[in-house]
């Protein structure tokens, strides 16, 4: 079985020796759209990440039989072509949940615990020379009796709540479906999950009901103590408000993990915040613990060895 794996890089040193025990496996470090065809002319399965498939992809490829995305969504395939030409479309679901969890509680830790400062004191000599065996220059807050709103309470929205009652927070959400489906949780509008929380994370997928969710008006209803976390999709945040939020002190903080164009443009407001302590960035790297990126490999195994 000929299977081309078109953009490898997007998964990084993960090792594919899963995939390689199952046919003849050609891997790209990336793809463009034009490469593509070329690429995929002989190939029996398809794995991609971020290189779209769409019908011609699929017609300029005779032997096709499945194509398998090295990721959870869905949405750089024309499943409707696929279906119509009789291909099947696998995932992988579920793999990075425990990643995506504990990156979003490393930024919230990272701005509650004003960690970057107190890291900076000892390893500038500063606390060396000081009077004191505690360093009081910076006030840092207690997660336990805090609100945290959760937008998108789905596999990674639940588990970040169970995280959060751990802590001792309170936990309500807000169904971006708008069809409340958790019997624990309390759900809440959105408005009163803006009023109320003291941090609101997001884990919720990106469409119409979810873009540009979280813009100026959003941001100002906000708690001034507040902190906002996006481990979720690009897109849901303005970036722009988000920046000015953070320069006027409209809410806290802000810790986010993906963005509206990825990577990140080097002239984002983003990068130049005011108080840049108020801010937790990373690129994109939520999902890819080496253990998900291990799942990840095993899940696209499993359903090429399906195929057979």
């Amino acid at each position: 079985m000929k299977i081309v794996f078109l953009d490898r890089a997007t998964i990084g040193d993960a090792s594919l020796k899963a995939i390689e025990a199952l046919g003849e496996l050609t891997c790209y470090d990336l793809t463009t759209k034009e490469e593509c065809l070329t690429r995929i002319a002989d190939a029996e399965v398809i794995i991609t990440n971020k290189v779209r498939i769409d019908r011609p992809e699929m017609e300029a490829a005779p032997h096709l039989k499945m194509i398998c995305i090295a990721a959870t969504g869905m949405n750089n395939v024309d499943l409707t072509a696929a279906s119509e030409l009789g291909i099947p479309v696998r995932n992988v679901a579920g793999y990075s949940t425990e990643s995506v969890v504990q990156s979003t509680f490393a930024h919230l830790l990272n701005l509650t615990g004003k960690l970057p400062y107190f890291d900076q004191r000892v390893k500038s000599g500063a606390y060396s020379h000081s009077a004191l065996f505690t360093d009081m220059g910076c006030t840092f807050h207690e997660l336990s009796g805090k609100r945290m709103g959760i937008i998108g309470l789905g596999t990674i929205g639940r588990r970040v709540a169970q995280v959060a009652e751990a802590f001792g927070m309170e936990i309500v959400y807000y169904a971006t479906s708008g069809k409340a489906h958790d019997d624990y949780f309390r759900a809440v509008s959105l408005d009163e999950l803006l009023n109320t929380s003291d941090v609101i994370s997001i884990h919720a997928p990106l469409n119409e009901r979810t873009a540009g969710l979280i813009s100026q008006e959003e941001l100002r209803r906000m708690k001034y103590t507040a902190i906002l976390l996006n481990a979720g999709r690009g897109g849901i945040i303005n970036e722009t408000d988000l920046a000015e939020a953070l320069n006027e002190g409209w809410i806290a903080g802000a810790g986010l993990d993906v963005y509206q164009t990825e990577p990140l443009p080097a002239n984002s407001p983003l990068l130049t915040v005011r108080y840049p302590e108020r801010l937790s960035l990373t690129p994109h790297t939520a999902w890819a613990s080496a253990e998900a990126r291990f799942r990840l490999v095993a899940g696209i195994a499993k359903n090429i060895e399906e195929l057979k």
